[in-house]
């Protein structure tokens, strides 16, 4: 009877799931990592990432960012694209805030061609983007600095065309 019970509880054991992997001991049988065993790479002092920028809040943006870029004909086609993609669902297509998403917005998307948007500063929309304002999202990490020039270039030639409009 003692053979017996020592016989099903060998079979228990080799049966049991700790034992049913061969390969479960390959975790015990190699090297550790250590992830700091070497020292993370240090940026040097005042240096920034190629493509970033350092932090600024919207007011000094307002006044101290001027569009870098040309209004060519090839950063126009690349921010109305960017404009469509990204801005459109909210603003519209046009730009009057009349977006397919503004129904279920809790405030309404602000119209870029009339009222006080057609005056603010190119700093004061690229700031917009950059970090966003009221419920309007920040586009910082989707959006590049040169894509967001371009849509400013983009905005800013719908608001003209607008203006040219009306006054005929």
């Amino acid at each position: 009877m003692a053979a017996g019970g020592a016989l099903v509880s060998m079979l228990g054991l080799v049966a049991s799931p700790a034992f049913c992997f061969p390969w479960d001991i390959d975790m015990y049988r190699t090297p550790a990592v250590q992830p700091y065993a070497v020292a993370p790479r240090v940026t040097p002092s005042d240096t920034l990432p190629v493509d970033g920028e350092p932090p600024i809040s919207l007011e000094m943006a307002t006044v101290k960012m001027h569009n870098p870029l040309e209004p060519t004909p090839g950063n126009l086609a690349a921010g109305k694209e960017l404009f469509l993609t990204n801005c459109a669902p909210c603003h519209g297509s046009s730009g009057e805030g009349d977006g397919p998403v503004t129904k279920i917005l809790i405030k309404p998307a602000q119209n870029l061609v009339a009222g006080a948007s057609k005056d603010l500063p190119d700093g004061y929309i690229y700031g917009a983007i950059t970090d966003g304002i009221l419920t309007m999202p920040s586009y910082a990490d989707s959006l590049p600095p040169h894509q967001r020039w371009q849509v400013v270039l983009y905005v800013r030639s719908i608001q003209q065309a607008a203006a040219a409009a009306a006054a005929h």
